[in-house]
């Protein structure tokens, strides 16, 4: 067992910057040489970086392992500003307390029953791509609006209102992107807009998910303080769409540049769930790792102390490419069997919208498979420009033809 006290100079991080969706090699030799290593991100203290499978799930599921601890502290990563604030810098038992609330309006029968307007959100937004003919850019015309709509009508956030709130919403997820004031000025926008819904609900009631959250607020005894309640909605407001949004536009561009994997799925459409699944463990959505968790005892892990009081930041996309848990990992196999990825994260922080994007994944998959047969990109793969600045790898734009 390697003590703290014996390592070397903390390593740059990110170590690269992000490639399309190209996981930087150096995650497969740590992986193998040096499972923990010291890392120095761009702002806060330095930190280890976990980057086996196991390491990373002991670090997300244990709870000598706390969010809470950031608090406080200059927590490592990769933006001027604290992101990991609200229910995301809480251990049980507070982050329970919300969790439950959470969980009484997020249910798997609400996220069922969307199923169906779903898929006539993407067949609606076919429709009108094919009616202007191709080529198209996927991601304006139906990787972008898909979610928003999907989670406008969960939430109860009125259609007319959704083009603000995709644009505040940016700076939840922003690096380097927008200016810091940029930033502050989109989140208190953002906040700010919550809290009027909030308190129409409490006038009106409904049964959209910003209604149940109040009424599951209102009714337990522990009760949310208003400003943790504005948090929470907001945050499953960006949170619900930013991600699905750059996802489904990868996972196309994944299937287009893996011709015979496509093949495969439009042979065999029934392979969509799994298929899901396999995308959500083959790409690495983050730019960078973060959310680093601090030990609160000394903790062995992967050979090294871990002393109390260290920040351990794990790497989800590295775990997802460990061949000790999948076979011949760095290979997209749509038909997989067992897929234990962590692509929605491990233990109390597990996505609570993991199931939605599920659906909305599947949908989305299978009405792009269903209704464009011949779809290809438009342009060469050299041409596709990317995102840059976010705590996302995404395609900025996504030109089709079908």
């Amino acid at each position: 067992m390697t003590d703290t006290r014996q390592t070397g100079a903390a390593r740059s991080y990110p170590f690269s910057d992000p490639d399309r969706l190209n996981l930087d090699p150096l995650y497969a030799r740590l992986r193998k040489q040096e499972p923990l290593t010291r890392i120095r991100l761009p702002f806060g203290e330095d930190a280890w970086l976990a980057t086996r499978y196991q390491d990373v799930r002991t670090v997300l599921g244990d709870p000598r392992f706390s969010r809470a601890a950031s608090v406080g502290r200059d927590e490592p990563r990769t933006t001027p500003r604290q992101v990991g604030t609200g229910i995301l810098a809480m251990d049980p038992p507070d982050h329970s307390r919300l969790r439950r609330l959470v969980a009484k309006a997020f249910t798997a029968r609400r996220v069922e029953l969307l199923r169906p307007a779903t898929a006539g959100i993407a067949n609606e937004l076919v429709d009108t791509m094919i009616a202007s003919g191709p080529p198209a850019d996927l991601v304006e015309t139906f990787s972008t609006p898909l979610p928003v709509r999907v989670i406008c009508r969960l939430l109860g956030v009125p259609p007319t209102d959704q083009g603000l709130f995709r644009t505040w919403s940016e700076a939840i997820v922003s690096t380097t992107s927008l200016p810091p004031e940029q930033i502050m000025e989109y989140l208190g926008n953002l906040h700010a807009y919550m809290a009027g819904l909030i308190a129409q609900r409490r006038d009106e009631p409904s049964d959209d998910l910003i209604g149940a959250l109040v009424q599951a607020r209102d009714a337990d005894n522990d009760r949310l303080t208003e400003q943790e309640m504005v948090e929470l909605a907001a945050g499953l407001l960006a949170a619900g769409h930013e991600t699905t949004v750059t996802q489904i536009s990868n996972f196309v561009y994944v299937l287009l540049t893996h011709p015979e994997q496509l093949a495969l799925l439009r042979s065999r459409p029934e392979l969509v769930p799994g298929a899901v699944e396999e995308l959500l463990r083959y790409v690495p959505l983050g730019a960078a790792s973060a959310f680093a968790r601090y030990a609160t005892e000394d903790v062995e892990l992967g050979g090294v102390l871990i002393r109390a009081g260290d920040p351990v930041i794990s790497a989800l996309s590295s775990a997802n490419r460990d061949s000790e848990v999948f076979a011949d990992p760095d290979e997209l196999d749509l038909a997989r069997g067992a897929n234990p990825h962590l692509g929605f994260g491990h233990g109390v922080h597990h996505c609570v919208g993991a199931q939605l994007a599920r659906m909305e994944l599947q949908v989305a998959m299978e009405t792009l498979l269903t209704r464009l047969p011949g779809l290809d990109l438009a342009v060469a793969e050299k041409e596709l420009v990317w995102k840059s600045g976010l705590l996302v790898r995404g395609l900025r734009a996504l030109p089709v033809t079908w």
